[in-house]
């Protein structure tokens, strides 16, 4: 389902919707990052989503990491929570979701790498690489504070 993010926009749509949800910076022996290309926005992200009744935060994780990028995975900490009441994310649907993402520090552990129905493109890529791929603001928050080794203030 194609979606528009807002962040910061006066003519974003209203939010009628708070679904918890986790991304992961899942990060490899040579320090690179796993990204996807999201099929929803064309964006890279790091893999993630919504969380499910009954599955706790890290196994939701660990859930979306493996069907969004084939690569299984070990969360080894927390980067940060991402609230901000100005970003919103607009459905074709008429659904309009605040963001609430509680980001998750992994690593890999199996699997294989490949692309899903919600990824044009899954790849590894060095922090510095990841600096010049198209992302939405709250992505690249997530990755620099991930870069500085400080988990971000709470809102």
């Amino acid at each position: 389902m194609p979606r528009r993010d807002y962040q910061d926009d006066p003519n974003a749509p209203e939010a009628n919707s708070l679904v918890p949800a986790a991304s992961v910076i899942v990060v490899d022996r040579a320090g690179r990052v796993l990204l996807q290309r999201r099929t929803d926005n064309g964006m890279w992200a790091l893999p993630g989503g919504r969380m499910d009744i009954g599955e706790s935060i890290a196994g939701c994780g660990i859930r979306e990491t493996r069907e969004e990028t084939g690569i299984d995975i070990e969360i080894t900490g927390i980067v940060g929570t991402y609230t901000d009441p100005r970003h919103v994310f607009a459905y074709d649907d008429g659904e309009v979701r605040q963001e609430f993402s509680v980001c998750l520090l992994a690593r890999p552990v199996g699997g294989t790498l490949r692309a899903s129905d919600e990824s044009h493109e899954v790849a590894w890529f060095t922090p510095t690489e990841s600096d010049h791929l198209p992302m939405v603001p709250s992505i690249r928050k997530r990755l620099t504070d991930w870069r500085s080794g400080t988990i971000p203030a709470v809102r």
